[in-house]
């Protein structure tokens, strides 16, 4: 059995943007044809997908670096610095905090949650931008807490 052309033609371009690849290969996979001149466009898109990979890379090299209290995203949601965007961020590299004091929020499921800091210090980094998606476990600042 053969799906419509326009149905086959909806799943390609929703595997396209899924994978980057070209809505015209995938249409012609699915329809058991090998296309010539996408083959020529796959290891141009090959090095574009590695180019990311190379990206986070320097991330965590920093990281062993610096000394100090990491305090990391309890969950997966998206960073923001301040209460709302024309607000002045919670805190900045240089500020001295207590204990208990808001540091950022991550809305995670359209809830936003306040992250309180553990320690007392001086913030040494802030390792995300605001507005950024966080994964769990990510290191969002880096306190000292010798200079608290």
């Amino acid at each position: 059995m053969t799906l419509p052309e326009h149905l086959l033609r909806r799943s390609a371009e929703a595997k396209a943007k899924a994978t980057g690849r070209d809505v015209e290969e995938i249409l012609a996979e699915m329809k058991g044809e090998a296309p010539p001149a996408p083959a020529a466009a796959a290891p141009q898109e090959t090095p574009a997908a590695e180019a990311p990979a190379e990206a986070p890379a320097p991330a965590p090299v920093e990281t062993p670096e610096e000394e100090g209290f990491e305090v990391t995203a309890p969950m997966v949601g998206t960073f923001y610095a301040a209460s709302s965007p024309g607000a002045a961020p919670y805190v900045q590299v240089g500020d001295r905090i207590n204990e208990g004091d808001t540091l950022c929020i991550v809305e995670a499921m359209k809830m936003m949650n306040q992250i309180e800091s553990d320690v007392a210090g001086v913030v040494k980094s802030i390792r995300v931008q605001n507005g950024e998606p966080i994964e769990f476990g990510q290191v969002l600042f880096v306190i000292d807490q010798r200079a608290g």
